[in-house]
């Protein structure tokens, strides 16, 4: 019935008829607002091909809300012009309203025919030969909640929001932060908005029916994709604020770029961090590190970063490292430079003990984060209390960059780990840090905690954001230079969220178990992380935790005894090692786990990898300036490139097969099967079909040079000095970067 009332209202109403008969034109309109009863719907067309929508019950919104749009977008018709809360037209939501922005268009409509409901927005895209395809609609069934309810839960203004669309079961939804479920079709999830260690959901995502969506609020809450609707829900908010965009069918990479010149694009990494970088946990001292660099040097490895990992400072929160155990940090720095050429990592936590130096000042000036009855207590580490800074702050934000100023980056570190800042507390949703061996689990209440900037319930999906941010700000004023320019810096991340991409931060993935079935679960990790924008991310290679299956999984090198194939990493967006390792000898937190700790009969291996890795440096240049110019995803599932060259692969997606799951475009011409299961010497890997009849291209398997014909299962040496990879065209244009 929704349908065929469009159908009858599908003329453009009189106020702009006639003005819409060209997609290639600009908007007619500078967006219309509808009051409604007590609510107000503003819509907007925004950037190419794309709506925004906010929408409010009673007060209208201040302009101070926290937003992870840009306006304008990057791109678009608005050239530069932001828009504001502008609008052209005022509407009372009786009869139909039609506003066309190039190829997408917006109407209202009302699930009864007389107009006596509340009247809703759909959005189509219009497809070359003038007919109209509907993407997205708001959810209508009769006797049903409203599709966009509001509900007050406290005693304050802010409300509960919660916008309903419709959608069916063969929808397929691909993005949504990362989560460890090994899944790249998100239908049939229900993800909770609260970020916490290995999870970063973000409500960002692109549909298999041809648009892209961002729900822009900073509120912890919830999205849910069901068989009949998408539902997005924020718990405390002052507004309601999302964006959509579309492309045509099976054009994910438009999407992509629309998507990212809404929420931002990644500047072009330093050439450094595309190659080798190491990490365990954990180096606990100056001459401990030192020798590091000479191993390094003493192998010929290459190495591009090292990186100093937790507690390596005197108190929390003091973001320096103890001078007891690193008394001449200026001096370290230039020796790693001259052993190895590397760049230096120090790892910072956001909590704040008592003991530490800047506990006092923060107090007083009121840098820490409280709790909504007072400054209370936030989290524990190692039995002791903490607090934790309030990096919504930008006197905090700069007060913690000041800190790591005097501290590191005059004295030649000038590289940021942002661990444990997920918000809320220290991010370990399930477990109690060491406050009693007794009590396992305390189910903090994250939502008490109070920011500069609003509650956890309101705002805290900005606080791992604020972190990124703050370094962000450092960094930039340290070199001169602006966002979006090229990065002589950066950071790594264990949380993100919106426009996470646009800062100089890669991101991980979080403390991951060492056993292969987590291993394969990090590639969908991975995959969604760049459906969501995110293009710099990483993980733990070797896995960050011991865990009892190790060994009997993953002993395939010679003292690996939980070590899962190192050989992964060469072909994500950025190579890095790091993770716990079992060992008789010493704590299994400092255990060895360097390319040579393996024994001498697998050094080569590894050594032989990490070579490869530099050697492909024109390949990873060329994606990543890919992806800084245009969005357009480095790691790249396969739905990406073949849903229409290959009906299999949208089916196969749409089951989370492992095919999709556990299989990737690295870039546009290599096609990565990594080995997840132990003790293989041969691999089956799915070839797509990558076209018809004379634009079909063969695949070469990188180690034989033996071709395959896309469309079938084949079967391929996997010994562990061959990762499966398989590329497109010639070697010579991989390696030289000539792919675009």
């Amino acid at each position: 019935m929704v349908l065929q009332w469009l159908a009858a209202f599908g003329l453009f109403v009189s106020s702009v008829s006639g003005r819409l008969n060209s997609s290639s034109m600009a908007p007619n309109s500078t967006g219309f607002l509808m009051k409604h009863g007590f609510e107000s719907v503003l819509v907007q067309p925004y950037g190419e091909d794309g709506f925004r929508v906010r929408a409010w019950p009673f007060r209208p919104p201040n302009g101070n809300e926290i937003s992870f749009l840009y306006d304008p977008p990057l791109e678009g018709p608005e050239n530069g012009e932001p828009h504001g809360m502008s609008y052209d037209i005022k509407y009372n939501g009786t009869g139909p309203m039609v506003l066309q922005n190039g190829n997408t268009i917006v109407k209202t409509f009302s699930p009864i025919a007389d107009n006596t409901s509340m009247t809703r927005l759909a959005f189509y895209r219009t497809e070359s030969d003038g007919s109209e395809t509907l993407l997205l609609n708001e959810y209508s069934p009769i006797k049903s909640l409203n599709s966009r309810y509001y509900s007050w839960d406290g005693p304050g203004y802010e409300f509960s929001a919660a916008f309903s669309f419709a959608t069916d079961a063969d929808e397929q939804v691909y993005g949504t932060g990362t989560q460890a479920d090994g899944m790249v079709n998100k239908k049939g999830m229900v993800i909770d908005l609260i970020n916490f260690n290995t999870h970063i959901p973000t409500p960002v995502y692109m549909s298999s029916r041809g648009y892209g969506f961002v729900w822009n609020s900073a509120a912890e809450g919830q999205m849910e994709f069901s068989t009949l609707r998408n539902r997005f829900t924020s718990r405390s908010t002052t507004l309601v604020d999302y964006a959509i965009t579309s492309a045509p069918t099976g054009d994910y990479d438009s999407l992509q770029r629309k998507l990212s010149a809404m929420t931002g694009r990644a500047p072009q990494p330093p050439a450094w961090s595309l190659g080798y970088l190491h990490s365990k946990l954990r180096y606990e001292n100056q001459s401990e590190f030192i020798q590091l660099a000479q191993d390094f040097h003493d192998y010929n490895i290459p190495v591009s970063m090292l990186v100093i990992d937790y507690q390596s400072w005197a108190a929390q929160g003091d973001w320096g490292l103890d001078p007891a155990l690193w008394p001449n940090v200026s001096y370290m720095s230039q020796r790693v430079k001259e052993l190895t050429g590397a760049e230096i990592m120090a790892s910072l936590w956001p909590s704040v003990s008592d003991k530490s130096d800047n506990y006092e000042t923060m107090q007083i000036e009121g840098l820490l984060a409280a709790t909504r009855s007072g400054p209370g207590v936030t989290d524990s580490w190692n039995g002791s209390y903490i607090r934790n800074i309030d990096s919504t702050n930008p006197e905090a934000r700069a007060f913690l960059w000041n800190r790591l100023r005097v501290n590191y980056y005059q004295n030649g570190i000038k590289n940021f780990w942002i661990d444990q800042a997920d918000g809320g507390n220290l991010g370990e949703a399930y477990q109690n840090n060491g406050q009693s061996t007794y009590i396992e689990s305390i189910p903090y209440p994250f939502a008490d905690v109070l920011y500069h900037a609003g509650t956890q319930m309101s705002i805290g999906k900005l606080y791992p954001w604020a972190h990124q941010q703050a370094i962000e700000e450092g960094q930039r004023n340290a070199t001169g230079s602006e966002m979006g320019q090229p990065c002589e810096y950066l950071s790594l991340s264990r949380s993100g969220y919106i426009g996470s991409q646009r800062f100089c931060s890669m991101i991980w993935s979080g403390d991951s178990t060492s056993v292969w079935e987590t291993l394969a679960n990090q590639v969908a990790v991975g995959l969604s992380a760049a459906a969501t924008g995110w293009g710099w991310w990483t993980l733990d290679i070797g896995m960050h935790y011991l865990h009892a299956g190790s060994k009997a999984c993953a002993n395939e090198m010679q003292g690996a005894s939980n070590q899962t194939r190192p050989c992964l990493g060469v072909a994500i967006s950025i190579l890095r090692n790091h993770g716990s390792r079992a060992c008789n000898t010493q704590d299994a937190y400092t255990c060895d786990n360097e390319p040579w700790s393996y024994g001498q009969k697998n050094t080569p291996t590894i050594k032989s990898y990490i070579n490869l890795r530099y050697q492909l440096a024109p390949y990873l240049k060329a994606v990543f300036s890919q992806f800084h110019e245009t969005g357009r995803m480095i790691m790249r599932p396969l739905y990406m490139d073949f849903s229409q060259t290959d009906p299999a692969i949208a089916e196969l997606t749409r089951q989370n097969a492992n095919i999709t799951t556990q299989t990737y475009m690295f870039g546009p011409r290599l096609l990565i099967s990594p080995v997840t299961r132990p003790n293989v010497t041969t691999w089956e890997v799915y070839l797509p079909n990558t076209g018809a009849g004379n634009v079909t291209r063969p695949w070469t398997y990188w180690w034989t040079n033996q071709t395959y014909a896309g469309g079938m299962n084949v079967t391929v040496p996997a010994p562990l000095e061959h990762l499966p990879v398989f590329h497109l065209g010639s070697r010579a244009d991989v390696m030289s970067g000539n792919v675009f």
